[in-house]
C-alpha cells in the first residue's frame, strides 16, 4: 500500500510540472473575440471620380405658351380667359449621361458628413410636343356688347414647344454611415442646368354678334351674326432661348463600396427639379454608377 501511494504522488507531481511548462493558449486569453469586431474603413478625406448613368426626363409643356398668348391678347377681353388654358401636355424621354464628381468627407466614429460637387453631360436629352385648343368665349369679363347682343369670341390656339437639357452642375451635402467596406448615404443640394427651350403659338380669332329681339307677342328670337375676323388678336408669336440657365434642387440615395485601399465604386439615384424656363418645367430622374479614389 505504501508503494501505491508513493507511485500516485510521483504521477501527480509530474503532471503539475508538465502543466506549468505548457504555453499560454490563445483561447485562454480571449483570442477568438477579435473575429466578432467590425472591420472599419477610413472614409475621411478628399475624393474624386467619374460616373455614367441613365436619365428619365419629364417635361411639363402645359403652360409653355402662356407668356405668348398673354402678349397676343394683352389689353383685350381675351387675356384673362385664355391665360389658364392648358394647350399641351407632359412628355417623357430617356437618355444617357456621363460626368465627374469631387468631394470631401469628414468622419466622426461611424458618422460621415460630406460636401460634393458633380457635373453631368446629357446625351441627346431633347423632347417636343404640339397641341390645339378651341373655345367659344361668350361675353368675357370687360366686354361691353350693344344692348340685346351676345358676343361670341371664337378662339383657336395652336402651339408647339421643345426643350433640350444639355448639362448640369450640382452642389450636394451628404450624410453617410460607416458600414466597414460599405458606406450608404443620402444627399440633398442645389443644381444649375443648361438647356435650349423654344415655343410658338398661332391664334385665330373671330367675333360673332348674335342679336336677340322680342316681338309684340313676347316671342324671343336670336339672330346669329356673321363671324368676322379679329386681326389684332390673330397672329403668330415665337420665342427661343439657347443655353438658358435653370436653377433647381436635388436629392437622392446611394451606396459606396471600397474595392481596394482608396479605390471605391458607387451606385446612386438622384432626383432633380428645375425652375421653369419660359413656363416649361423639367424634372430629371438619374440612375448612376461611378468609380472614384479617396486620397
Amino acid at each position: 500500500m505504501r508503494r501505491l501511494w508513493l507511485a500516485a504522488a510521483m504521477v501527480a507531481a509530474a503532471s503539475a510540472a508538465q502543466a506549468a511548462d505548457m504555453p499560454d493558449l490563445p483561447v485562454l486569453r480571449g483570442g477568438f473575440t477579435d473575429g466578432l469586431s467590425k472591420t472599419t474603413h477610413n472614409w475621411d478625406g478628399v475624393y474624386v471620380g467619374g460616373h455614367v448613368g441613365y436619365t428619365s426626363d419629364s417635361t411639363d409643356f402645359s403652360q409653355s405658351v402662356v407668356g405668348l398668348t398673354n402678349y397676343i391678347f394683352r389689353d383685350s377681353v381675351l387675356q384673362q380667359p385664355t391665360s389658364t388654358w392648358s394647350l399641351m401636355n407632359k412628355t417623357t424621354t430617356q437618355g444617357t449621361g456621363f460626368g465627374a464628381f469631387l468631394g470631401r468627407n469628414w468622419q466622426w466614429y461611424d458618422a460621415i458628413l460630406g460636401l460634393e460637387g458633380t457635373y453631368t453631360y446629357f446625351n441627346n436629352m431633347a423632347t417636343s410636343t404640339t397641341g390645339t385648343n378651341a373655345l367659344d368665349i361668350i361675353n368675357p369679363p370687360g366686354d361691353t356688347p350693344p344692348a340685346n347682343t351676345t358676343d361670341h369670341w371664337n378662339v383657336t390656339l395652336t402651339g408647339s414647344a421643345a426643350a433640350k437639357v444639355k448639362d448640369m452642375i450640382a452642389l450636394r451635402g451628404r450624410v453617410g454611415w460607416d458600414g466597414g467596406d460599405f458606406m450608404p448615404y443620402m444627399f440633398a443640394g442645389a443644381a444649375v442646368g443648361r438647356m435650349d427651350v423654344s415655343r410658338t403659338v398661332t391664334s385665330n380669332v373671330t367675333l360673332r354678334q348674335d342679336v336677340t329681339s322680342t316681338d309684340i307677342f313676347g316671342v324671343t328670337t336670336t339672330t346669329p351674326g356673321t363671324p368676322k375676323p379679329v386681326p389684332a388678336q390673330s397672329q403668330t408669336q415665337g420665342q427661343h432661348r439657347t443655353n438658358a440657365f435653370a436653377v433647381g434642387w436635388v436629392a437622392g440615395l446611394g451606396v459606396e463600396y471600397c474595392l481596394w485601399e482608396g479605390l471605391f465604386a458607387r451606385v446612386e439615384y438622384e432626383y432633380v427639379k428645375f425652375s421653369p424656363v419660359m413656363n416649361t418645367s423639367v424634372t430629371l430622374n438619374n440612375a448612376r454608377v461611378g468609380l472614384g479614389y479617396k486620397f
